[in-house]
């Protein structure tokens, strides 16, 4: 039976349909290699790479794009594009897992036929489940003399990677990496399942796509690497990536040469961010620098507001702290000390923990954040890693008595755990009748039921358990004297001041706003 009609009904169990307009057209996969660290996905892509794309490669950007295409040539002399991921370790593939999107079509799960299924091998698999994008077994290394291809099956589907022709319906192919045998079928399984993916994309809209990468450059300034998932890129348009943007000016394909538009599949190099876009997020295109800073405007409003929420709800900060002492025995002893103290607020968290003087590079490490502390014991300090700490505001604490870390540090956390307002109630009344009205100011009687009323005092009317509205008392009354304040119990008349209409039966509270 031809390959093709046995491995359609495997992938028909994955595919899904995709949305089409009339001016769609078959997109080019983005596929990523994944497996055991020594099981041949570097000598994989190498060998697809030195065969599939021209001379010119040499001394590119590859290596810097961690994406390249490729073209090859299926067994009916089609010529397919292919966007490869240059490992599957990188960290956009894993920040695309955390959010939950894709930026890969296809995955290849190397397994060698030397070894078998290894413990990377199943973490391998687990990211591609949870991504859920198709995949296909690569059998590597049957050039070996050692090479068991029977003894990996086996060992894929004790791992309940159930291949075709085992009981399953996953796709497989016997390959080697280092002298090509296998390898354009591999590529011709990848596009079929490609094909039935129904990859789409449209040409006339605006780019869309994800972030793989972002460095910066003392010269060339903010650059991110970008895949485009759907749409045209081109020179004079403006990308948007989460609270960072960049005109369109430079961009680069994969091979490192200046470009003026791209397409979906393709990864470019785009310079000229306004801050370096976060790995993993996804990016989107508008014409003019006005839509782009306008929309960076309201993703920054968005998060402030969510991060306001956040420590609205948790009401909690974290110092990351980094231990250096004498003896390991000393670290354990502090972490026990600084793990006793109370974390409502504050929560502490040991970022690193070693042996020996304060280096230059726990200086830097804790450069990463404000809130950063580095705690010594018995130890000295490196002079570039003082002057790193006062470069960026961290705070070195040295000791020679563990007790005194405890008390110093909970002051620390006094000092900075996060302060919030409240109100704090000082008594409450019954309001039995309103008199008169003039300009805001209400006058009216009533009995203290709890606490007192002090003239000035700031207060709120409840009606029903609902406020209705606020304001301050001007003046207070008791029998026929004004007095400065009013005792639970008693009956009293009141000017106060307020916008609301209050009513017989309503509660009149005084209140002060306390930082707690």
């Amino acid at each position: 039976m031809p390959l093709y009609a046995i491995l359609l009904p495997c992938f028909s169990l994955v595919s899904t349909m995709k949305p089409q307009t009339d001016n769609s057209k078959e997109r080019p996969p983005v596929v990523v290699v994944m497996g055991h660290i020594d099981h041949g996905k570097s000598t994989l892509l190498d060998y697809i790479r030195k065969t599939n794309i021209v001379a010119e490669e040499a001394g590119g950007i590859t290596q810097r794009l961690s994406a390249y295409e490729v073209e090859h040539t299926t067994k009916d002399g089609a010529k397919k594009r292919i966007t490869f991921l240059d490992t599957p370790g990188h960290e956009a593939f894993q920040s695309m897992r955390s959010r939950g999107a894709q930026v890969a079509d296809i995955a290849i799960l190397v397994v060698s036929a030397e070894d078998g299924v290894k413990a990377q091998t199943i973490e391998a698999l687990k990211t591609i489940r949870e991504s859920s994008i198709p995949y296909l077994v690569a059998i590597n290394k049957i050039d070996k003399p050692s090479a068991d291809v029977e003894r990996a099956k086996r060992e894929l589907v004790a791992h309940e990677i159930y291949l075709e022709g085992q009981g399953g319906t996953i796709p497989w192919v016997p390959i080697s990496a280092k002298t090509g045998v296998g390898v354009d079928e591999l590529l011709d399984v990848a596009l079929l399942a490609a094909e039935l993916e129904e990859l789409r994309g449209n040409p006339e809209i605006q780019a869309e796509g994800v972030v793989i990468e972002a460095t910066i450059d003392t010269k060339k300034g903010v650059s991110a690497t970008l895949i485009i998932k759907n749409g045209t890129l081109k020179s004079g348009d403006f990308v948007i990536a989460g609270n960072a943007f960049a005109p369109v000016r430079i961009m680069e394909n994969f091979l490192g040469k200046n470009i003026k538009q791209a397409s979906f599949s393709s990864p470019v190099r785009v310079i000229g961010f306004s801050s370096a876009p976060a790995v993993g997020s996804s990016f989107k295109t508008v014409a003019t620098k006005k839509e782009a800073e306008a929309q960076v405007a309201l993703a920054l409003r968005e998060k402030a507001s969510v991060e306001q929420i956040i420590e609205e709800v948790e009401n909690q900060i974290t110092l990351p702290v980094i231990i250096k002492a004498d003896a390991l025995g000393a670290v354990d002893a502090i972490e026990h000390e600084l793990m006793k103290l109370p974390q409502e607020r504050v929560r502490i968290r040991i970022v690193q923990r070693g042996v020996g003087s304060i280096s230059e590079g726990d200086a830097k490490l804790a450069s990463g954040s404000s809130n950063s502390i580095i705690l010594g014991f018995n130890v000295g300090i490196d002079a570039r890693a003082k002057e790193v700490a006062e470069r960026n505001g961290i705070t070195i604490a040295m000791f020679d008595i563990i007790y005194k870390i405890h008390d110093w540090f909970a002051q620390v956390i006094a000092e900075r755990a996060p302060k919030f307002k409240g109100e704090e109630v000082l008594g409450s009344a019954k309001i039995m009748k309103v008199f008169s009205a003039a300009k805001g100011v209400m006058l009216l009687g009533g009995k203290v039921e709890k606490g007192k009323l002090s003239e000035g005092d700031q207060v709120r009317l409840v009606r029903r358990e609902l406020e209705v509205g606020r304001g301050h008392i001007v003046s207070l009354q008791q029998g026929k004297s004004s007095v400065r304040k009013v005792e639970e119990g008693n009956e009293f008349g009141a000017q106060v001041k307020t916008n609301s209409e209050p009513a017989p039966g309503d509660t009149i509270e005084s209140f002060i706003v306390v930082e707690k």
